[in-house]
């Protein structure tokens, strides 16, 4: 009966290691990306045409994202004074490793709301590259967009 006891939980002890080195694996990425970002820099490529923004100098874009979720947020940093500029967006996303899928269900571009945005993630300590193909067949965007974050510091 005593064997029976230690075997029971000796049993019990392996699986609840096992089962939290499964979780411990599957967590690291989510929980990089879980936070507010800070865009700094984005490259856009269509058809041949390469555009860079800096959006540390007259535009500010963030992006919130947590279990679920998704929201960013832009606007003007001149407060309206040149032309104000305000664009937000958000919805679903599901993380699979390295890759990342907006379903993008909000947004104050109405054409772009409905789609599915397909991109990979690498991040470097604070850093955060998204990269992918942004296609919005109705606004007849087809294009490469790479996008430099840093995780916004509390």
């Amino acid at each position: 009966m005593k064997r029976r006891i230690e075997l029971l939980l000796f049993s019990l002890m392996l699986l609840s290691c096992g089962r939290g080195a499964v979780e411990n694996t599957a967590k690291p990425v989510a929980n990089q990306l879980t936070g507010t970002w800070q865009l700094v820099k984005a490259i856009l490529i269509e058809k041949g045409d390469t555009t860079v923004t800096d959006y540390t100098k007259n535009i500010s874009f963030i992006k919130i994202i947590n279990g679920t979720h998704f929201a960013f947020l832009q606007h003007d940093l001149n407060k309206g004074k040149d032309s104000a500029v305000f664009v937000s967006g958000g919805g679903t996303y599901s993380l699979k490793d390295s890759a990342y899928t907006e379903h993008l269900e909000y947004c104050s571009a109405r054409e772009w709301e409905g789609n599915n945005f397909n991109f990979t993630l690498k991040f470097s300590g604070d850093t955060l590259i998204q990269s992918g193909v942004e296609e919005v067949a109705s606004a007849g965007v087809n294009r490469l967009n790479i996008e430099k974050y840093i995780k916004v510091k509390r």
